[in-house]
């Protein structure tokens, strides 16, 4: 069974900056495509960031720029480096690790943003 675990979140002011990072169980190897989520208060979830086992990237618009992903293969752990926050940034923050044929996700940490 795969368990992701997140960490990181918390509150902090406009301007700041926080890192999330998402634990796997296992050999991060096994997944071919990681990335984040987040949902916000009343909106629909919206997909933040991925990253492929190759070390490809995406973005959302909203964080072009100011959010960075990134994997390290050796502590199974990915993480999304988050700068120049913003009071629309705060949400609940889920990581998820695609395997062939599942998709496993993490039970989320929440980030507030304050102005």
């Amino acid at each position: 069974q795969v368990q992701l675990v997140e960490s990181g979140g918390g509150l902090v002011q406009a301007g700041g900056s926080l890192r999330l990072s998402c634990a796997a169980s296992l050999s991060m190897s096994r997944f071919k495509a990681m990335g984040w989520y987040r949902q916000a208060p009343g909106k629909q979830r919206e997909l933040v960031s991925t990253i492929t086992n190759g070390g490809n990237t995406n973005y959302a618009d909203s964080v072009k720029g100011r959010f960075t992903i990134s994997r390290d293969n050796a502590q199974n752990t990915m993480y999304l480096q988050m700068n120049s926050l913003k009071p629309e940034d705060t949400a609940v923050y889920s990581c998820y690790a695609d395997s062939q044929f599942v998709r496993h996700w993490g039970q989320g940490t929440r980030v507030t943003v304050s102005s």
